[in-house]
Formats: C-alpha cells, sequence, structure tokens
C-alpha cells in the first residue's frame, strides 16, 4: 500500500504544479520547442484559478510549499540561483526559506516541554512568538533564566510521517526515471535520493544538529570566516534545539545588504572562503547555506545557523576537489583533466586532451569576466553538454558538496553582483597545497600510505588457515627461507619501486 500512496503523492505533486501553471509557464512559451509547446498548452487546460495568480515563481513557491518538506528543500536551492533562473524567480522562491506558516506557540511549548522533560518556566524566563518558520522547524526567541537570549527551535508536530511519504514518493520518482530516461542513468537518481532523504532524516534528530553545530563552531574558529553561535545543551533534546542568539541580521531580510558599514566584497569573500576552508581543511562542512540560514553584521561578519544538513568528504576526495580548483585558478585545463580522470569521474577510454579542451571552452568564457557578464545558465548548460559528452556520472557521496558549492555561489553573487569567486577561492586553495602538495606532505603521506600496505600484506601473511582444514603442510621454502618472508621481501621492493617512480 505504501507504494500506491508514493504513486498518488507523486501524481499529486505534478498536478499541483499544473494546476499553478508551473511546470511548463505560459511566460516561457516563446522558448519552448513545438512538441512542449504543445504538451504545455494542453496541461493548461486542466490549469485552475491559481495559474493565472502572480509570476511564474510566485506559482511554483505556491505549488513546493503545499508537496511538503523534501520539495520546499528544492525550491530553497532555486531560490539562491538568480543567476540561473532570473533575479526575480528567485526572489519570489525565497519566501521558501523562512517565511512559511508558523504553527502557534502554545503547541511549541508543548513540544518543548515534551523533549526536554521539563517546564518551560524552569529553562526560560521569556519564551516569545515564533520569528520564522520553515519546512521542518521554526525558531522562536527566548531568554534563559540568567538572561541571555537565545533561540529555540523546534520541530513540526508530524513532521516526521511527513517526511517519510516525501521520502517515498521521491525514491519511487528516481526508480521510475533510472528505468524509463536512459539519458539520466549516469545522473544516479537513485543515489541522488537516497542522499538527499538521508540527509533530511537526520534533520529529525536535533540532538545531532546540536553536535553538528558544536563541531562546526570549533572549526570555524579556526578561520575566522563564519561564526556559529554556541549551543545551550539544557535546552536540547530530540525535537528542540536551543543556541545563544546569533550575531546580526538575517541575510534573507533585503535591509541586511543595506545596513551601514557593511563591506558587500568581503562579506561575499568569507561566504566562500568559510565554505571552502570547512570542506578542504576539515572535510566537515554546513551544507545548507542559504540565506536563510546566515545572518550578516558590518563590517563583513557571517553567523552560520540551523546545522541540521552536515557535509563530510574524505581526504581522497579534499585532494580532487583542491587540485580541480588549483587548475582552474591557474587556467591549467591539461592537470583538471587529468584530475577528473585519476579521480575516476570521466571514463579511462576518453581523451584527457580532449577533456581539456571542452574544459577550456568553459573556462575561458568565465575568467576575466565580471559574474554580472557571466550567462550562468548558459555555462550550466554547457557544462552538462560536456558531462553527458564525456559520460560523467553523478557522484552520491559528493551530492551535498556541489549543491553546496552552487547555493553558496550563488549567495555570494547575491552579496556582490560582480563577485569573483575564483579570486575569493585563491588564498584558501593556495593554502591546502602548499600544506598538502609540498615534498614534505608527499613524502610523509607515501609513508602513511606504505606503512598501512605493509599492516595490510601481514595482515594476509598471517592470517589463519581456514577451520575445516585439518593438517597444515609446512610453508614453502625459497633458498631456505619461509615463502612469507619472501613475500613480504616482494612486497618491500615493490613499494620502493613505486617510491622510485613516485620520486621521479
Amino acid at each position: 500500500m505504501s507504494g500506491i500512496g508514493a504513486f498518488g503523492r507523486m501524481i499529486g505533486a505534478v498536478l499541483a504544479l499544473v494546476r499553478n501553471d508551473a511546470l511548463l509557464p505560459r511566460e516561457l512559451d516563446e522558448r519552448y520547442p513545438p512538441s512542449v509547446g504543445a504538451l504545455a498548452r494542453t496541461l493548461r487546460m486542466f490549469a485552475g484559478p491559481g495559474a493565472r495568480q502572480g509570476r511564474p515563481g510566485e506559482r511554483l513557491a505556491r505549488s513546493l510549499e503545499g508537496m511538503g518538506p523534501v520539495a520546499i528543500k528544492l525550491g530553497q536551492v532555486l531560490s539562491t540561483r538568480g543567476d540561473f533562473f532570473g533575479r526575480e524567480f528567485a526572489e519570489d522562491l525565497s519566501r521558501l526559506k523562512d517565511r512559511l506558516p508558523a504553527f502557534s506557540t502554545a503547541v511549541a511549548r508543548r513540544e518543548v516541554e515534551k523533549a526536554l522533560g521539563r517546564t518551560i518556566e524552569s529553562l526560560f524566563g521569556e519564551f516569545g512568538e515564533p520569528l520564522a518558520a520553515a519546512s521542518l522547524a521554526q525558531a522562536h526567541e527566548a531568554h534563559l533564566l540568567d538572561g541571555r537570549k537565545v533561540a529555540v527551535k523546534v520541530l513540526r508536530p508530524g513532521i516526521e510521517r511527513r517526511v517519510a511519504e516525501d521520502s517515498e514518493s521521491l525514491m519511487l520518482a528516481a526508480r521510475l526515471i533510472e528505468r524509463w530516461v536512459p539519458p539520466a542513468r549516469r545522473l544516479e537518481p537513485i543515489g541522488f535520493a537516497d542522499t538527499v532523504i538521508r540527509a533530511i532524516t537526520l534533520e529529525l534528530d536535533l540532538r545531532l544538529e546540536a553536535a553538528g553545530a558544536d563541531e562546526l563552531r570549533e572549526v570555524m574558529q579556526k578561520d575566522g570566516y563564519m561564526a556559529a553561535p554556541r549551543v545551550v545543551w539544557d535546552g536540547v533534546g530530540k525535537r528542540a534545539l536551543t543556541m545563544e542568539w546569533a550575531r546580526g541580521w538575517p541575510l534573507s531580510d533585503p535591509a541586511a545588504l543595506e545596513q551601514p558599514g557593511l563591506d558587500r566584497q568581503a562579506t561575499a569573500d568569507n561566504l566562500i572562503r568559510a565554505f571552502l576552508a570547512q570542506a578542504l581543511d576539515h572535510g566537515v562542512f554546513h551544507a545548507d547555506l542559504h540565506e536563510g540560514n546566515l545572518f550578516v553584521a558590518a563590517p563583513s561578519a557571517l553567523t552560520a545557523v540551523d546545522f541540521g544538513i552536515i557535509g563530510r568528504i574524505g581526504p581522497p576526495e579534499r585532494r580532487y576537489l583542491a587540485e580541480i580548483l588549483w587548475g582552474f585558478l591557474n587556467r591549467d585545463y591539461e592537470a583538471v583533466a587529468r584530475t577528473h580522470f585519476d579521480a575516476g569521474y570521466v571514463p579511462a577510454h576518453h581523451s584527457v586532451s580532449a577533456f581539456a579542451q571542452a574544459l577550456r571552452a568553459v573556462g575561458e568564457s568565465v575568467f576575466g569576466r565580471p559574474a554580472s557578464q557571466v550567462p550562468m545558465s548558459r555555462v550550466l548548460l554547457q557544462l552538462f553538454e560536456i558531462t553527458a559528452l564525456y559520460e560523467m556520472r553523478l557522484r552520491p557521496e559528493l551530492v551535498l558538496l556541489q549543491k553546496t558549492m552552487m547555493t553558496v555561489e550563488g549567495v555570494a553573487r547575491r552579496i556582490q553582483p560582480d563577485h569573483d569567486i575564483w579570486t575569493a577561492a585563491d588564498p584558501v586553495v593556495r593554502r591546502w597545497i602548499a600544506r598538502e602538495l609540498s615534498p614534505p606532505a608527499r613524502i610523509k603521506r607515501f609513508a602513511d600510505e606504505a606503512a598501512q600496505a605493509l599492516k595490510n600484506l601481514a595482515r594476509l601473511i598471517e592470517s589463519p588457515p581456514p577451520t575445516t582444514t585439518v593438517v597444515t603442510p609446512p610453508p614453502p621454502v625459497l633458498g631456505g627461507r619461509p615463502l612469507t618472508w619472501f613475500a613480504l621481501g616482494a612486497g618491500l621492493a615493490g613499494l620502493a619501486f613505486l617510491a622510485a617512480e613516485w620520486w621521479r
């Protein structure tokens, strides 16, 4: 029955888009090819009264709001990319970040008391009305008994069931796409859906968010590009989270960018550098950095909130990311191409040089031009065509990284329309390269890998025989020494050969 319900909800989502003329909006009729235009006109026959109310972004926001938290998350990402979809469209979607309908304060108080196992009065001197409401939770201003101003995040009642239903529908849609849309298979729709579902499910336990916020606050302190409020652990439960008040204005408020003394360029630079420092230097990053989760204070201080989605990448992925960024910064497209092949992002049967040529076509259209003059929608389309041509598949383990990179770039360009992300990224990437790819760092990494290889070899040699073996013959000998020692010597020789090749 759950499969039938998921299918019904998926069809309901499509119908909601059709009723609001948000699937193939009439405003884009002139751009549709004939077949798509005919489909759009047919679907419009089933449109409801909402199809005539508002701009395309407003109609889409209204549709997504009714679909549930997973769809709202998608809308939040789209709202950060005014350079792709147009500033007006992005602005219309921005209400999905923190201006959704709130539930009552009385319900919120009951939820907090249930989550913490104590009365509101035992922890808070004041507990105010909702300040902001998003897809999964809402925030309340409050004061602790000691007078400190705090924000209390409370999950929406019944949100777990709604997320479970949305997740079933999303996975069903991914399976249908995997089966019936062969060109989309390289985008790994099932792996993508699984990554999104897992990330949102983890957001439903605010104790995990508190731990993530505490970890990232320590990480952010090391660079100073961004800050995070301190967690108030006495106010943390599965469905409630208390943190000290964030400094500054919410970036979702248009007035935040008009505050006196704000340095837009430095603020945008700090955002890009904060994300890259988190990902490259520490392998952990805030993966939901839209305007609704950022506060800004003059001249360029940024404070992040809402740590429900945290991304993590391992050392190999961090190295590939840094090398790709470094190659683009130096316009060394051959090096960027080789890194893609080394990482396995591009199948080995393709030509490195030809792929480098394709990357040059993208990179040279961006470098040296103000961001406001770069048609990012066209760049995105060109990148998509290149990834299809070279059979690049989506890497589910990098979905959160890619999504956050796209969001952060969009927010930075909203802060400073002519922002140059490559100039902003340069000091962080340069620092990483100097530290991790210097000769001493390479020697240390090679030594660590050699030590691990020897451990694995020794474990293989010393592993006990199968329990079904009754009689174990003596080990073969070669030159009077057991073969195990010969194997170990051969392994050492092989490592020495690899070291010589690397050094050469």
